[in-house]
């Protein structure tokens, strides 16, 4: 691969169509805007893994460099955001967590695309997931509303989307562990559970119940394209299905942090 070529790609400015939100400013920020950022902060760690390995597969080669990009800058941007908004010292310490494992993930997503570094990126990025996961829940608990856990649930199935991403991508790159597939599995059970949990939730609206709807069809067709356990690999349809997933449980995210606070 060339190496001169990948660095000015990574030097494009891009933005992931249906990631990217727009910005609030911290005291404009509601509870629910602010589990839904901090939900998406989880997603964003295992989507730099994803992207990581699909460039270095040239799968999808431009959009996926495109990506890598953008997460980064998303990742930065919404921590900021977070600490600002923090309002007690729980939260707060759990995202100085975050800022410490979040710079060696930056360093290897935007050094060299090598084979050789994509296993630690994704065990450093396994550990920011944790931290980040930790900082939904206090936001959660904060909450302390139904419409908290709901805004929660539907920004994990926006993780599990690139984690499930991420594992098919280190495996189609030759990596055999038999805890990815193990991860691979329990990602697809906490997908299902989750999906059902949110078609079942009495404040859906219509327009969130329809979308839901749409991302049962598009992981019907994950399910049935994905070949894992078959050694037949198709990552590049797995990718393109798997974002399409992505954008629509973000839209979905996002109706459910706008959903009326209950009084």
């Amino acid at each position: 691969m060339n190496l001169r070529r990948i660095v000015q790609r990574l030097g494009i400015l891009a933005i992931a169509i249906g990631v990217l939100q727009p910005a609030f400013a911290a005291s404009e920020m509601t509870m629910g805007e602010a589990i839904n950022k901090a939900g998406r902060q989880r997603m964003l760690t295992q989507r730099i893994v994803k992207s990581y390995c699909q460039i270095g597969q040239e799968i999808r080669f431009d959009t996926s460099i495109e990506q890598l990009k953008a997460a980064v800058k998303l990742f930065e941007k919404q921590l900021s955001q977070l600490k600002a908004f923090a309002s007690n010292d729980e939260t707060t310490k759990g995202l100085k967590q975050v800022q410490s494992l979040w710079g060696p993930v930056k360093k290897i997503a935007l050094g060299k695309i090598d084979r050789n570094n994509a296993e630690e990126l994704r065990s450093k990025a396994e550990q920011l997931l944790i931290a980040a996961h930790k900082v939904v829940l206090l936001l959660e608990k904060q909450s302390g509303t139904n419409k908290g856990h709901l805004v929660n649930i539907s920004g994990r199935q926006r993780m599990l989307s690139q984690r499930l991403g991420n594992l098919y991508m280190l495996t189609s790159w030759g990596f055999k562990n038999e805890q990815y597939a193990n991860d691979f599995d329990i990602a697809t059970q906490d997908f299902n559970i989750a999906l059902a949990e949110l078609s079942a939730a009495d404040e859906n609206t219509e327009e969130i119940s329809k979308s839901l709807k749409k991302v049962s069809g598009y992981w019907d067709m994950f399910k049935l394209s994905n070949k894992l356990k078959e050694g037949k690999y198709v990552p590049d349809l797995v990718s393109r299905m798997l974002d399409k997933i992505l954008k629509n449980m973000n839209d979905i995210t996002g109706m459910y942090a706008m959903l009326p606070t209950p009084k």
